[in-house]
């Protein structure tokens, strides 16, 4: 029940959809005054959550510091989260926006600052059940050279929370010692953090990657006119916020 409100809950927080109701109850509407203002109400959210500027700045306060890879000890188990897979109808899968993660673990691995790699994910889908991330990104670090012995996965979770506890559950028996290094988007990390802790890791750091919003020059054609991808970007962020909320509200974090 709590993997479908959650689902629920995403479609209620893209702005989008804010802006497509307002419009569609304007057409509905009888009241000129009232249809004036929800025109103007439209507009007033189109402007700020397409607005390159705000969204820099909340991501950026959202966002963790980045970690220089030279500068870290060298961890048992570097605990990657899934979320990067998108699967076509014929389950064939490819890499998406949030490959870095990917990346991220592998450059760990190879200057042997992680010895070994849990994958934690299946999958997300409410519908068409998709391949688990997991046992695809598996196949993957065996093809770059990864050895296989050095591989654990969990392919049952469906969210953070299950990513926290299915995968303590998978260390647990399989006796894995710390320190552990957890692995996914900045973006992210927060609530993954709050998470794995409420799930009673110990020994844990963290590896932020996949930076969306970057501290670079400012360019007037990408940073300061409107962006209507924006939209999309500002609804992830809010799935972070208020997700971290309700499951701090609901013990899971």
């Amino acid at each position: 029940m709590f993997f479908i409100l959650s689902k629920v809950l995403f479609f209620l927080l893209v702005p989008f959809n804010w802006i497509l109701i307002l419009l569609i109850m304007s057409l509905f509407t009888r009241s000129a005054r009232i249809r004036k203002k929800l025109y103007w109400t439209a507009a007033i959210l189109f402007f700020i959550f397409s607005n390159p500027f705000l969204y820099q700045q909340a991501e950026k306060r959202w966002q963790f510091p980045p970690r220089d890879m030279s500068t870290l000890p060298q961890y048992e188990t570097g605990i990657l989260l899934t979320g990067m897979i998108n699967f076509d109808k014929k389950a064939n899968g490819y890499f998406g926006n949030a490959s870095d993660r990917f990346i991220a673990t592998i450059t760990l691995y190879n200057r042997g600052i992680i010895k070994k790699i849990l994958i934690t994910g299946g999958t997300g889908a409410l519908v068409n059940p998709l391949p688990p991330e997991a046992d695809f990104l598996r196949d993957y670090f065996i093809a770059n050279k990864v050895n296989p012995a050095d591989i654990l996965i969990e392919n049952k979770s469906r969210n953070t929370h299950e990513n926290g506890v299915f995968s303590k559950k998978l260390a647990d028996s399989a006796q894995l010692k710390g320190p552990f290094l957890l692995i996914t988007s900045t973006q992210h990390m927060r609530r993954s953090k709050a998470v794995f802790e409420k799930a009673g890791w110990t020994g844990i750091d963290y590896f932020p990657c996949d930076y969306d919003v970057i501290d670079n020059y400012l360019q007037w054609d990408e940073d300061l006119l409107p962006n209507a991808k924006l939209l999309k970007d500002w609804s992830l962020l809010l799935k972070e916020m208020v997700g971290l909320a309700i499951y701090r509200l609901t013990g899971k974090a």
